[in-house]
């Protein structure tokens, strides 16, 4: 089988607000050092825990700084978020391969699921695999080599498209063919670093790549 699998945050939803201002009140609550915004959007993409073990030192208490941050985004942060232009017509245009499509995320999966009801993506795709709340499949590794042996998909039949290189090596690391999208929150060069198969530079570009990646056209 060959299925489409999709990264959910600076891939199809913008979600700077709601986890900066997220990360800033857990890090306030915990007496630390607290960057601005625009100094935080390199947590947008690497699973949570890692985050906070970067910010606060590998000797701090991880788990209370992820409770804090939990604590707002799921009052208010998940919410404050806006999908991409142009993402609507792109998931039309990956649907018309006739495959299945999957969003795979290191967010954990219950909020995942509410975010993707709530900005109405769910009704595009086939099914949503996120990581639990204890950090366990919150590696894009060990995710997408679990939704592979839920779906049974064909990682050489495959493709994973995201925005950072957190993305690209789980794909690689699961001889999963990879699309970066370059509207995310990647450094400058660090899809071309990782070495995604292809790049796209607007979601209009996203189904024709997705469709020669997977040798449709």
């Amino acid at each position: 089988m060959t299925a489409i699998f999709l990264d959910l945050d600076g891939t199809l939803i913008d979600p700077k607000e709601g986890i900066t201002l997220s990360i800033q009140h857990a890090l306030r609550e915990l007496g630390a050092d607290v960057p601005s915004q625009n100094e935080l959007t390199w947590c947008i993409g690497p699973p949570l825990h890692d985050s906070f073990r970067v910010l606060l030192g590998e000797r701090a208490d991880i788990g209370a700084a992820v409770d804090l941050y939990r604590e707002r985004y799921t009052d208010e942060g998940m919410f404050e978020a806006d999908v991409y232009d142009g993402i609507g017509e792109m998931l039309d245009g990956l649907r018309d391969t006739g495959l299945p499509l999957y969003i795979a995320t290191s967010k954990p999966h219950a909020y995942a699921s509410t975010i993707a009801d709530h900005f109405g993506l769910s009704h595009y795709v086939n099914g949503l695999y996120g990581a639990e709340l204890d950090g366990s499949n919150s590696d894009k590794t060990d995710l997408l080599a679990h939704a592979l042996a839920e779906t049974g998909a064909d990682p050489y039949k495959s493709v994973m498209i995201g925005d950072r290189m957190h993305d690209i090596l789980g794909a690689q690391n699961n001889d999963i063919p990879s699309l970066g999208v370059l509207w995310g929150y990647a450094d400058e060069g660090e899809l071309h670093m990782a070495e995604a198969d292809a790049l796209a530079g607007d979601p209009e570009e996203v189904p024709e790549i997705a469709s020669e990646l997977l040798g449709l056209e």
